[in-house]
């Protein structure tokens, strides 16, 4: 009696290779595409403190407002913004900054908040 695999075998053996392989690929692409999000991310975060620190660092008491502009920054043209707000102490002041990709300003992709003001210098 012969023994091995018969045709049928080896083409359903084949097969579900094929479906493994598939769905590993669609692992890896899915998987860097999420990296490139987690960059962007992340460097839009370091702008956001960046932006945040000269803020406090320009004023210790900065006027209530708003403003915005665009920087480039770990090699790539960003959107940020800034809103300077008044607290219950009136020497406190609260600073919300927003940073998107300038090509998309409408989709924040990080956003930081912080507290300034003369009682909070060393």
């Amino acid at each position: 009696m012969a023994r091995g695999f018969t045709l049928l075998e080896v083409l359903i053996g084949l097969l579900v290779l094929a479906v493994a392989l598939l769905a590993l690929a669609r692992t890896a692409a899915v998987q860097i595409d999420q990296f490139g999000v987690l960059r962007e991310r992340t460097i839009a975060t370091w702008l956001a403190q960046d932006v945040l620190v000269e803020t406090r660092l320009g004023n210790p008491l900065p006027p209530t407002g708003s403003s915005s502009g665009t920087r480039r920054f770990g090699a790539r043209e960003w959107y940020w913004q800034v809103h300077v707000l008044g607290t219950d102490v009136p020497t406190i002041r609260r600073i919300d900054v927003r940073i998107a990709s300038a090509a998309e300003r409408d989709v924040v992709l990080a956003q930081l908040s912080g507290f300034t003001g003369a009682d909070l210098q060393p």
